[in-house]
């Protein structure tokens, strides 16, 4: 039996055929300090045996005070994201995180590829240096105790901004931060 399609459903299927699959789970909720790493890690092993393609999680991912290193290929955490206390220096891929974004005590230096976060980001106590490609906080900002020197691409916070003791506090009035970034809320330098 012989199919025949036109020139255009060839296209299409060859598209179709060489774009990598995004893998999405729903929620991983149960990742964190109090549970073993166990799941997180076959969920990598996984994705490394399907040549480690992108993926997102629709729900939370709690991995707060683990050993994690890597988010591997992750592009997107629909609800919360905790890596507060942990290990982790980048972001890698991750371009969105839908709830809030806790990063506090954690050695990161810079947000990378990082566009939004839909409600709150926390990163007071850390060691960051840029805000790389955020353009987007939905809730608060907190940089206090940071060595942040400029907002970069941020162009809106839609709740207050926590400011104390970092270089921008210092070198800039709030009324300079609110030109260079809207701010739904209190500014506190």
């Amino acid at each position: 039996m012989k199919i025949i399609i036109t020139e255009t459903q060839y296209e299409l299927l060859k598209e179709t055929k060489d774009k990598p699959k995004v893998y999405n789970f729903p929620s991983l909720d149960v990742f964190g300090y109090e549970e073993p790493m166990d799941n997180w890690n076959l969920m990598l092993k996984f994705l490394t045996k399907k040549g480690n393609p992108d993926f997102t999680i629709d729900g939370n991912l709690y991995l707060t005070h683990s050993k994690i290193e890597s988010l591997g290929n992750i592009k997107s955490v629909g609800g919360n994201l905790s890596l507060e206390g942990t290990p982790i220096k980048s972001l890698g891929n991750l371009k969105s995180v839908g709830g809030s974004l806790y990063l506090k005590s954690s050695p990161i230096k810079s947000l990378g590829n990082l566009t939004s976060v839909g409600n709150s980001l926390y990163l007071d106590y850390s060691p960051i240096e840029s805000l790389g490609n955020l353009t987007i906080v939905g809730g608060n900002l907190d940089l206090e105790d940071t060595t942040i020197e400029s907002f970069e691409n941020l162009t809106s916070v839609g709740g207050s901004l926590f400011l104390r003791r970092t270089p921008i506090s210092k070198n800039y009035t709030e009324e300079e931060i609110r030109s260079q970034v809207k701010v739904e809320g209190n500014i506190y330098l």
